[in-house]
């Protein structure tokens, strides 16, 4: 890990010029996996594997369930770039190196975002293995001062003040809603809310967020949505459930708890990604 805040354009170039140097493939579309889900990468063909260890200036993910590599190939025939584990906030990374592969996937060119995750539930009509579409999110880590565009703008990336009205994209929301219709497979929709982690989140706190309308809560996805939309980069958000609401104080929840969901998940996620793919243009 390094001290430093703010990463430079300089940086983000040099880890995109590595990419493309370790990859025949020219990717328009991205694909960030969570605790668990990292199986989704395995389906992606004529893959080229390129470790978070040998990309210059690239974060370490330090979490099980997090493999750290770039898997950059072709699935439902398009070129994808496949996040096999991200980095977060509470591993003790600034916000902007936590969203730096975000900005290293702009300066790849690519214009669609699919980040997924693992949540857990607040509406007590999830249960686990479910899953959410994100319609919107509620951001209280840069509501208390950790918004990951916080320091020198970079203009050539993005305005100083972007628009987050919008930040899920609603065409691409339709296609997910369509891939989940023809494959039978319930999807809920609410609002992500992301919390800095890594403590789990205690019945007081998530009756608070309930109260603020969240309907599933995490420790990511929220800063990197940001920067993806300053970025101009369309985005699409699905969460897995791995736990129960604990409104009530009654249930205990684990990280083991939470990779055994993302393996019910899994085909889920595929199916409706698979399916979004192949209706997209």
């Amino acid at each position: 890990m390094t001290n430093q805040p703010f990463m430079t354009l300089e940086q983000m170039d040099a880890a995109a010029d590595f990419v493309r140097a370790h990859s025949r493939h020219r990717p328009r579309i991205a694909l960030i996996l969570g605790s668990g889900l990292g199986g989704l990468a395995d389906s992606v063909q004529n893959a080229d594997v390129i470790s978070y260890h040998d990309i210059p200036h690239w974060p370490q993910s330090t979490v099980e369930g997090h493999a750290g590599r770039l898997v950059v190939g072709e699935l439902e025939n398009h070129t994808v770039l496949v996040m096999q584990g991200r980095i977060h906030f509470y591993e003790g990374y600034s916000m902007s190196q936590v969203t730096f592969p975000i900005r290293v996937m702009q300066r790849l060119g690519i214009q669609i975002l699919v980040v997924t995750n693992a949540a857990g539930a607040i509406n007590p009509a999830y249960a686990p293995g479910d899953l959410m579409l994100i319609t919107d999110n509620l951001n209280l880590i840069g509501m208390m001062g950790f918004n990951p565009l916080i320091g020198p703008n970079l203009d050539e990336l993005g305005l100083r003040f972007p628009d987050m009205s919008q930040a899920y994209d609603r065409a691409l929301m339709e296609l997910a809603r369509q891939a989940a219709r023809e494959r039978g497979i319930l999807l809920h929709e609410g609002v992500y809310v992301g919390l800095s982690g890594p403590s789990f989140e205690s019945p007081a706190d998530l009756r608070f967020l309930r109260a603020a309308g969240s309907d599933a809560v995490g420790m990511s996805t929220v800063p990197e949505v940001i920067v993806a939309r300053h970025g101009g980069m369309r985005v699409l958000g699905i969460s897995g459930i791995s736990n129960k609401a604990n409104l009530d104080g009654n249930t205990t929840t684990s990280h083991e708890e939470v990779l055994e969901a993302g393996r019910v998940m899994v085909p889920k996620i595929e199916g409706i990604l698979r399916g979004m793919l192949q209706h997209l243009p």
